[in-house]
């Protein structure tokens, strides 16, 4: 077979530099830019930058920036399969051994967005940094000397759009190179260039991408009848909202082609909307399901008594306590749902078991919290998934710091309970419902325990 190429040279106009080479943003946004090509005539080419000195730059360049998507899932309660050549990406460019051609893109005028997923680590202001150094600069640090060479040439600035997973990660990104252009002596002119300029939108970016599909790749490529290294896999589920003035959806329209894009004032109701749906709901049930000798999300899902007690937490008192109008809510969570019982993936409840104390806090305590100030009485399944948490880390799986574990594994309810540095706040009032369901668990077992909880 032969190597996924082009039959001839692309022809689209560059007008995305996109720092990040992985799996996510090619099954993520490059996949919503060739949409945007291929349904909207956008004529839309994204240059491809390396964040990292190793990467898969070489791979992508010996496609010709090509690669197959596969997303599969469930969709209205249907198994969905969708199987695509994305090739949207013009070229890749390994700034560490090519730093000439990466400089040069910012001599483009038809350069106009900048999209990122560098980690949540990417993100990162530090001192003292060399701009002669270019490999030790951070990613805020490259972009500065990038934004520099454009401020030269005297061309407009960009439309920013970051996807890495931090709150506000666009006023981050500012922050940054704000902060570079002045360690670097980059004048006033540069800074109001880049602050009236530029316009750097906060995102919330939701769609598992599941990546290299190792075990099944050498079939796929059968398949499709020619060899692609660079395979992708990703959920049918997407969700990308943008702070920032709406006037850019007319220049990017992604929802006029049906993609479940949402630009917005605010992005915080909606980060807040998915930590305490889906996340909350992935960390009340995980722990419960986990004892009741269960393995992934999907068994959770198939499994009735668990399902009830995760659809009960979620539906009767996680969304009671969150803003959005109720019908969102309902839709998105009911999306949720789908999205655990995607037969295609294998999400192991022990991985996502992985420092459950801290996420409890962040994830499932402020529904709770919130919950007994609106109604005066607790939410039963937040408070037992909190008593099956302690009863896990009573046990030998539970993976965490080990002063964290050591901790959960020997103290007593009150001491745990009134664990500020664990909670944020003082859980005493809820000692004798956890005391209760502890003994529940302990004497009955924790699905005649859960099931307690869940039919009252």
């Amino acid at each position: 077979m032969e190597r996924l190429k082009r039959k001839e040279k692309c022809q689209l106009t560059e007008k995305f530099l996109q720092f990040g080479e992985g799996n996510f943003l090619r099954g993520f946004v490059d996949w919503m830019i060739d949409r945007l090509n291929k349904e909207a005539d956008f004529d839309g080419g994204v240059v491809v930058v390396q964040p990292l000195a190793q990467g898969l730059i070489p791979m992508i360049n010996e496609q010709d920036g090509l690669y197959t998507l596969y997303l599969r899932g469930l969709q209205d309660g249907q198994k969905v399969e969708e199987t695509r050549v994305v090739d949207c990406i013009t070229r890749g460019i390994n700034p560490f051994e090519n730093t000439d051609e990466f400089f040069e893109c910012a001599s483009n005028p038809e350069l106009r967005y900048i999209i990122s997923n560098t980690t949540e680590a990417g993100i990162e202001y530090k001192p003292n940094q060399n701009p002669d150094d270019f490999a030790g600069l951070t990613f805020p640090g490259r972009l500065t000397l990038f934004m520099k060479r454009r401020f030269d040439n005297k061309l407009p600035g960009f439309l920013l759009l970051p996807c890495e997973l931090i709150d506000k990660n666009g006023d981050e990104l500012k922050a940054c190179v704000l902060k570079y252009a002045k360690d670097f002596g980059y004048g006033d002119d540069f800074i109001k260039w880049v602050e009236e300029e530029n316009y750097f939108t906060n995102t919330l970016v939701d769609r598992i991408v599941t990546g290299y599909p190792r075990d099944t790749a050498s079939e796929m490529e059968k398949e499709y009848g020619y060899l692609d290294n660079i395979i992708d896999t990703a959920e049918i589920f997407h969700l990308w909202v943008i702070q920032g003035d709406k006037k850019y959806a007319e220049e990017l329209p992604f929802d006029k082609i049906g993609l479940n894009v949402l630009w917005t004032d605010d992005v915080t109701p909606y980060k807040k909307r998915k930590v305490r749906i889906l996340n909350g709901a992935h960390t009340m049930m995980v722990l419960a399901a986990h004892l009741a000798g269960l393995e992934t999300v999907k068994e959770a899902m198939d499994d009735e008594l668990v399902f009830n007690f995760m659809k009960t937490g979620v539906f009767d008192e996680i969304i009671p306590t969150l803003d959005l109008p109720k019908d969102e809510l309902i839709q998105f969570a009911n999306d949720v749902i789908e999205r655990f019982q995607n037969p295609f993936i294998k999400h192991y409840l022990l991985s996502i078991a992985l420092n459950s104390v801290s996420k409890y806090q962040v994830r499932v305590l402020p529904s709770v919290l919130e919950y007994i100030k609106e109604n005066n009485k607790e939410p039963k399944c937040l408070v037992f998934s909190l008593a099956a948490l302690i009863a896990f880390y009573r046990t030998d799986a539970a993976n965490d710091n080990p002063d964290v574990m050591e901790f959960m594994k020997t103290a007593s309810v009150d001491d745990i309970l009134s664990k500020e540095e664990y909670w944020g706040t003082d859980l005493s009032m809820l000692k004798d419902s956890i005391n209760g369901y502890l003994k529940s668990i302990e004497e009955k077992g924790i699905r005649a325990a859960m099931e307690e909880v869940v039919n009252g």
